[in-house]
């Protein structure tokens, strides 16, 4: 099988590359390395560029008869989207338009999008489910839901097959820890921890203590990254061999830890002593969100190997400990 995976030398993307190899796919990546790294990217076709370049998405399409596109090219930090909403729209909303065109010129029919939790907004329940409201609080989460009815629409006058896949907080490192998590800057919880841990950081900043959650700091539901690979793999067989020309997926393991259960186990599994510091709520955080994904383990067959978070924790810390600096320093 021959694909094309838009992103694809950012966290999740370059594992998504690494797993499609191993199971013997052709794979092209396009990635402009905003926030992705070269060395991530193995063992495939790499293309420098950006999906707002519409004439080189086409040429890159027109190249190579994918069978199918794998799109995790987007920017992701809630608190900028608050400051600069136009960056997201125009880059999550807008290339995604210019890729489903491209899409339909090269006549490649099936898509798999990487979609967030964060269309959700402020949930009611204990877990979120495919059929609860989609009411995002931030310039991300709209960005994302725009993005998936814009797949939707292109879905329903054309051929197109998608699946729309709501992940949650993705964490950890591949089987081998060849790849793991580093943004610049970075904002994600784990990374953060274990940078502290290793003593590349002096302290992990807290936001806000005064949510309504037991501890009184936000809830997420963690999800090890190579258990995320192998759910799109499994959405993509699915619109494959499916009547459905669009599925929406969670994936997360329904279970959510609070900022303080995620310090208090990387202290655990590091060893380590992890400062932290508390500063005021930031803008567009939900308290909780954590996976009701009984959907996607019902029509996908997909069963999470790795759900614990000390194993999230764990295989991140070893990816951090041995490669962390390697890749953070090579662009």
């Amino acid at each position: 099988m021959k694909v094309l995976v838009t992103g694809g030398a950012g966290y999740i993307g370059s594992h998504m590359v690494k797993y499609l190899i191993k199971k013997k796919c052709s794979v092209t990546v396009i990635d402009n390395l905003s926030t992705g790294y070269r060395n991530a990217v193995k063992n495939c076709t790499f293309v420098q560029g950006d999906l707002a370049d519409q004439q080189l998405i086409e040429e890159v399409l027109a190249e190579t008869h994918f069978d199918a596109v794998f799109h995790f090219a987007a920017f992701s930090q809630v608190g900028e989207s608050v400051v600069h909403p136009l960056k997201y729209f125009r880059n999550n909303v807008s290339n995604t338009a210019n890729l489903l065109h491209a899409m339909e010129q090269a006549k490649v029919r099936y898509l798999v999008y990487s979609s967030s939790a964060a269309v959700y907004g402020e949930p009611e329940g204990d877990s979120i489910s495919e059929s609860d409201p989609t009411s995002p609080i931030n310039p991300y989460g709209r960005s994302k839901l725009v993005t998936e009815n814009l797949i939707k629409d292109c879905s329903a006058a054309s051929d197109l097959k998608a699946v729309c896949l709501r992940y949650f907080n993705a964490a950890g490192a591949d089987p081998e820890t060849e790849l793991g998590e580093c943004h610049e800057p970075e904002t994600h919880l784990i990374p953060l921890l274990l940078q502290v841990a290793s003593g590349k950081q002096e302290k992990i900043t807290v936001y806000g203590d005064d949510y309504e959650t037991p501890d009184g700091t936000c809830i997420r539901d963690y999800i090890h990254v190579w258990d995320l690979c192998e759910a799109h793999w499994l959405g993509l067989k699915r619109i494959i061999q499916d009547s459905n020309k669009i599925r929406i997926y969670n994936l997360g393991n329904g279970e959510g830890f609070s900022v303080y259960e995620v310090i208090r186990c990387s202290k655990e599994v590091t060893g380590q002593k992890i400062k932290s510091v508390l500063e005021k709520r930031r803008l567009g955080d939900p308290v909780r969100l954590v996976a009701n994904a009984s959907l996607a383990r019902k029509e996908l067959g997909w069963r999470p190997k790795h759900s614990a978070l000390e194993q999230i924790i764990a295989d991140a810390w070893s990816w951090e400990k041995n490669n962390g600096i390697n890749t953070a320093g090579n662009k």
